[in-house]
């Protein structure tokens, strides 16, 4: 099968289904993540926008660079660890993707279909607290309408720190995948970010990561799972 992932952030694709994402590479099955967002800026205080505070500046700039250089290798380094061979990074700004036209970004997802030609993607929900996550899952959604698409189906994945934040709470899991011997590497996989990872009791702590694949294991049967909601799959 080929796979892909969309998402807004580096660390995304690991807290949503890392160890999914090593269940597919250990059936041999095609794997590529792309980063829409470059999961930095929006972390300063002053808009990067703006040409006094950023563009101008250029220690902030060279910073900033080596601040995202430094993330994508933790990226490469995460997904090497769940067995994943192509990632691809893009440079949408961090947190403010609702203010790039949506045309944009759909057709940044439409090229990569047609290039990678995915039969399943997975991204993230559409009802998360995060903007960049939301604008992420319309991207996806528009680009994948049913005619002409390689894509037979489209999954989304809750994120932590930003799905179970959303008021309401809409993510309605109806896909649970077993992944009692994938959840250590998960966690690998998230330390690899480690800028990213927290001290308990942050939903993105090595805790929490666990709890939560107990929460939806218990919720399934199994004895760690990952949670699922698939917004369309298309069958001939």
């Amino acid at each position: 099968m080929n796979i892909l992932i969309v998402v807004a952030h580096p660390d995304d694709e690991v807290l949503g289904m890392g160890a999914t994402i090593l269940r597919h590479a250990t059936q041999g099955d095609k794997i590529t993540v792309a980063y829409l967002a470059t999961g930095i800026t929006s972390r300063y205080d002053s808009n990067y926008q703006n040409v006094r505070s950023y563009e101008s500046n250029k220690k902030q700039q060279l910073n900033t660079k080596s601040q995202i250089d430094e993330l994508r290798k933790d990226a490469k380094k995460a997904c090497n660890i769940l067995k994943v061979k192509k990632n691809i990074f893009f440079d949408f700004p961090d947190n403010e993707m609702d203010t790039v036209p949506l045309l944009k970004i759909v057709k940044t997802v439409e090229k990569l279909i047609k290039e990678i030609k995915p039969d399943r993607i997975y991204t993230s929900h559409y009802g998360d607290l995060n903007v960049d996550h939301r604008v992420v899952f319309e991207a996806v959604l528009t680009a994948c309408r049913p005619v002409g698409s390689s894509v037979k189906e489209i999954i989304c994945f809750e994120i932590l720190s930003s799905t179970e934040w959303a008021f309401p709470y809409v993510f309605k899991p109806n896909y649970f995948i077993n992944i009692k011997n994938q959840l250590t590497k998960k966690i690998n996989a998230m330390q690899a970010y480690k800028n990213e990872i927290r001290k308990f009791p942050h939903p993105r702590s090595v805790e929490n990561i666990k709890n939560s694949a107990h929460k939806w294991g218990t919720i399934s049967g199994f004895h760690a799972a990952e949670a699922f909601e698939v917004i369309r799959k298309l069958v001939k």
